[in-house]
This record gives C-alpha cells, structure tokens and sequence, in this order.
C-alpha cells in the first residue's frame, strides 16, 4: 500500500534501487580518505540527509515503518562526521563556514530538519544511544519552546525556550498543545492543513523539499519527491496525547506512524476524511 498520495509502484521501486545504490556507494566512499578533503564536511552532511530521504520512501511507499529506523546509525554517523570535518576544514582554511546549511534553529530549513529527526526518533522509540547522539547533535534546549517541549518528553531536564522561532505554521501546533482537550482535534487538523501552505518562503528559507512533486516548478519524473509528511504533528500527538482523529486520511498526516495496526491511505482531497472515514469512526459533520 503507497502511503504517499503521489507515485505509482513503478516510481516507488525505482527511487529504492536508487537509494540503496547511492547509500552502499556513498558509504564507501566516506569510509576511505577523501580525494577532496576540502568538500567532506558538505559530502557527509550531504550523506546524512540522504539517509533521512530514503527512510522517509520507506514510509511513503509503504514500507515497514521500523526499517526507517534502520537509517538513523548511518544518519547520525555522517552527522557526527560532518561536524568533526568541518571544524578541522575551516581551521586548517582559515574559512568561517565550510558547509552550505545553516546551523542553527532561528533557520527554517534546520529547525524542520531537527523536528522532523525528533519526531521521527521519538515515534520509532530509537534506542537510548542514539537519541543521546541525536539531542547532542540539535544542540541546548533554551531556544524554542515547541521543539524543547517535545525534546523534553524523553529528556525531562532540558530546558525550555521562551520563544517561538517560527509562528507561521507552529503556532497552529502550540495553540493546539495548550488549548483544553475537547479543541485539540479540531486545533490540531487545522495546524496539519495549514502546515504545508504556510511553510511556503522566498529565497533560501523555502524547504528545500517544498516543491518536489509540483508538477510545473519539480515534476515528479524529476525523481526527487519522496513524500510530504508532518511528523512535527506525529510528535505531538506522541508528546502529548492529542486525538489525532481528526486527521487520519490527510495527505501530509503520518498517521500509521502512530497507529501501525490501522491500513489509512492519505486523500489528497483532505476534505475526503468527513466523507468514510468519518463515517467509520461513527462521527457525522
């Protein structure tokens, strides 16, 4: 069953083969000493991205949701790598920056890629070593009070930020956290609905990802789609218990990453979920 609501099977079978390729090549490459010492950081970081995108198509094509967990050690490795080359790089250059990403949680693009790692860490319940790793890699809590509230769910000591680093969409998600339960369903389907509109940027803080599949600006037969998911809403339904009910069937929903046992398929109309599913669930609108 593809969980994602764009890709056939063939699509789906072609980008695997293609990542598996990559991922054995890659690895090898990174094992060995490096014929351009000067581009490593950028290549392993690279690498670890790479890893996120082919668990990310494990999920999409419906795959067994714990073998993306499977890429988390090779993730955090290349992680690790990248920071350790890239101080050694730009001392011995004399550079200020030696990657092309921004390392820091007020950046749009790394803060998504944090929380997409959290929420996916906590959802797969990774073993204690690695989530260790994983918080050590984000860095101190103290910055944004969404993400430090959901760290904290499995590091109770961390601290949390005052702050809400991205209001536009997250402040959807915050709302919905804090709102009374009897809210939460309806608050937390209009964060995930408004999730993906309300990502849109100019310039450099645009996901990177966000128009992969558009069929104009990245058509699909460009390879690169591997999926829309909001896993930030995954972890905090995981975090904090929210009925999630609400948006079971939406297209940027996860939800058998949480409920492995139910068979949902995303609608790309999200307003098919008032229709059967609904009625499966005994609601009428």
């Amino acid at each position: 069953m593809i969980r994602a609501p764009l890709g056939d099977k063939q699509y789906w079978a072609d980008r695997e083969a293609k990542d598996l390729q990559w991922i054995e090549r890659a690895s090898k490459i990174l094992a060995e000493p490096s014929a351009n010492p000067i581009y490593r950081p950028q290549f392993a970081f690279d690498f670890a991205k790479d890893n996120l995108i082919s668990g990310i198509r494990v999920y999409s094509q419906g795959g067994d949701i714990l073998e993306i967990s499977t890429h988390f050690p090779r993730l955090l490795d290349a992680w690790e790598l990248s920071d350790i080359a890239s101080t050694e790089v730009c001392a011995e250059n004399n550079l200020q920056i030696c990657r092309d990403w921004t390392f820091e949680l007020t950046d749009l693009n790394h803060y998504l890629w944090c929380f997409w790692l959290v929420g996916l860490a906590l959802a797969l319940e990774i073993p204690d070593d690695q989530w260790f790793r994983l918080v050590a890699l984000i860095g101190e809590g103290g910055q944004d009070v969404l993400l430090d509230r959901i760290i904290a769910y499995r590091q109770p000591e961390r601290t949390i930020g005052e702050e809400l680093l991205h209001a536009k969409p997250y402040a959807r998600l915050l709302k919905a956290i804090d709102a009374p339960p009897a809210q939460q369903a309806d608050l937390l389907l209009a964060f995930v609905e408004h999730w993906y509109p309300e990502l849109n940027r100019r310039g450099k803080q645009q996901p990177w990802w966000y128009i992969y599949g558009d069929p104009v600006k990245h058509p699909l037969e460009m390879g690169s789609y591997f999926g829309r998911w909001c896993f930030e809403a995954a972890a905090a339904v995981k975090v904090f218990g929210l009925d999630d009910s609400n948006c079971i069937g939406h297209e940027h929903y996860p939800g058998d990453l949480l409920h492995p046992s139910e068979e949902v398929i995303p609608a790309p109309n999200p307003s098919a979920k008032s229709g059967w599913w609904a009625r499966l669930l005994g609601r009428s609108d």
